[in-house]
């Protein structure tokens, strides 16, 4: 349970698919000026890396990775299809992208018409394929992981373009610099906010552990001591040597 909390807020904060590795960049611009507008294609995005990310993981685990293929007998344990990665990876999010266009184009015309082209563009959307590689790049063990995994990472990026969607709505009103109007200013508090996520890091890392204690084998012990034992008789070498010095230079 702890395990897929802490994969649960790192993948939100301060691992973001936007704040931190940069990807989806595209979209979280374009689509930001509005947060209606905002809120469709996070919720998109939430639902197709929750379905993708697993179902890749899937894909890796059984018939991608070297040996993913034992199940089907002794003779394939040797096969490596891992070069199929990206094509298989693409096909899925493919897939899953015509699902939710279809979805939302006939239940949400409107909410279809204000995406426009960004919405059939969430199959080449960076951030998406980048949960399928960054799956399979930290070898998430378990499906649930891998479903933990694709859940908080749209989350994170729902969280990031409804955020600056919320700010440029607001932003309207202010005394923008002249240069700074439009991406300019949308960049710098993009950083800013990227800052205030990375501040996130240090949550999970319950502050500092105490130095475990040094692992020491018999052997070493026995040597130690005998070591101590030799440094022993030659400190009372010394001291004989010592005594018998002065008293010989007393006489």
């Amino acid at each position: 349970m702890l395990e897929h909390t802490e994969l649960f807020f790192k993948s939100i904060f301060i691992d973001n698919m936007v704040f931190s590795v940069f990807l989806g960049m595209c979209s979280y611009l374009a689509v930001s000026k509005k947060v209606a507008t905002a809120v469709g294609l996070g919720a998109a995005v939430i639902f197709v890396l929750a379905v993708t990310v697993p179902l890749n993981w899937l894909l890796d685990q059984y018939l991608l990775r070297d040996g993913a293929l034992s199940w089907l007998g002794p003779e394939y344990a040797d096969y490596n299809l891992s070069f199929l990665s990206f094509i298989l990876f693409i096909a899925t999010i493919a897939t899953m992208v015509q699902l939710v266009e279809i979805v939302v184009e006939k239940f949400s015309p409107s909410l279809y018409n204000s995406l426009g082209i960004f919405l059939p563009l969430i199959a080449v959307n960076c951030a998406i394929l980048g949960g399928s590689l960054f799956m399979q790049a930290r070898d998430i063990q378990t499906f649930g992981l891998a479903l933990n995994y694709g859940i908080s990472s749209g989350i994170g990026w729902f969280l990031a373009i409804l955020a600056i969607a919320a700010i440029r709505e607001k932003i309207r009103y202010s005394n923008v610099p002249p240069p700074l109007r439009g991406l300019g200013i949308t960049f710098i508090i993009t950083g800013l906010m990227g800052i205030g996520f990375q501040s996130f890091g240090g949550m999970l890392t319950g502050g500092d552990e105490e130095p475990a204690a040094p692992v020491v084998s018999e052997k070493t012990v026995e040597n130690i001591k005998e070591e101590a034992k030799k440094l022993k008789e030659k400190e009372e070498l010394d001291e004989k040597t010592v005594s018998y010095t002065n008293t010989t230079i007393k006489e």
